[in-house]
């Protein structure tokens, strides 16, 4: 044996280790998540990880596999490959831990159904198979709805609302929850500068009471005021690690690549100077 195996072979067991004690004090640890839609992966062997108490953002370009991660950590669509714990445990056994809210685009909002009724969905596992409601669950429905601004919509059908609107209501369901881990798929995608000013406002307050959170998120001109983590990704992991150190022009040309990276980092340079 080479002495530079027998290097690798030390190394590797405390490598694992390490690995396993940072994935045990994480929010969510994913490693070699691998998922193909085809012959292509749309994601390729990705770790990270997300620690807890922070404000996480998935940043990169359109098919880059962001939306794709988050699907597979929660298990909506399938993985070819990888591992997902959550707060130290298997996701199966966390599941209540952690909420989740789909882009709007995905949801049929032609449902008829009231806003206060989308925010109980929240409750399902309390309000259990005959979906007992009782009025403590009504009062945390509209607490929770006070919460992102939309108490006074209460009976309204989900279908009047402006899109703004209904990621506000979506994100209301989420807290409802109680979760400690939040995952958003493009919570801020086509909301008035209102919403999202709202939004983020609750982001941070969970931040603040502990809760970690983690966005699929487009705008790169914000991520550095709205996020302290920054997961950047092209079907592979690019680059992932506190927003001061790694959402750099050398790491967003990596992510996005051409011309594209060229306007991506201009329109950061000038995020940079405001």
């Amino acid at each position: 044996m080479q002495a530079r195996d027998r290097i690798e072979l030390v190394q590797g067991p405390e490598a694992e280790a390490a690995a396993r004690a940072e994935a045990a004090r994480a929010a969510m640890a994913l490693r070699e998540i691998t998922v193909s839609y085809g012959e292509s992966p749309a994601v390729f062997s990705v770790d990270a990880t997300f620690p807890r108490d922070s404000l996480v953002a998935i940043v990169g370009p359109n098919g880059a596999g962001k939306s794709t991660l988050l699907k597979a950590a929660l298990g909506v669509v399938p993985r070819l490959s990888g591992t997902v714990t959550v707060f130290g445990t298997p996701l199966e056994r966390a599941r209540e831990r952690v909420a989740y809210v789909p882009q709007r685009a995905s949801v049929d909002w032609d449902f008829p159904t009231r806003v206060i009724d989308v925010v109980m969905m929240g409750l399902y596992r309390e309000l259990g198979l005959l979906r007992l409601v009782r009025a403590s669950h009504r009062e945390r429905a509209l607490a929770c709805l006070a919460r992102v601004g939309m108490a006074d919509f209460a009976t309204r059908q989900i279908g009047q609302l402006s899109g703004g609107q209904q990621q506000r209501v979506f994100l209301a369901r989420a807290l409802a929850q109680g979760a400690d881990l939040y995952l958003l798929d493009e919570p801020f995608a086509g909301v008035d500068a209102a919403t999202e000013k709202a939004i983020i406002d609750v982001l941070k307050e969970l931040k603040g009471e502990g809760r970690t959170v983690v966005c699929v998120h487009h705008d790169l001109a914000t991520v550095a005021d709205y996020f302290d983590r920054v997961l950047l990704i092209n079907t592979r992991r690019i680059a992932e690690g506190p927003v001061g150190e790694v959402f750099t022009a050398e790491n967003l040309q990596a992510t996005y690549g051409g011309r594209l990276a060229s306007a991506h980092i201009d329109q950061l340079r000038l995020s940079e100077q405001r």
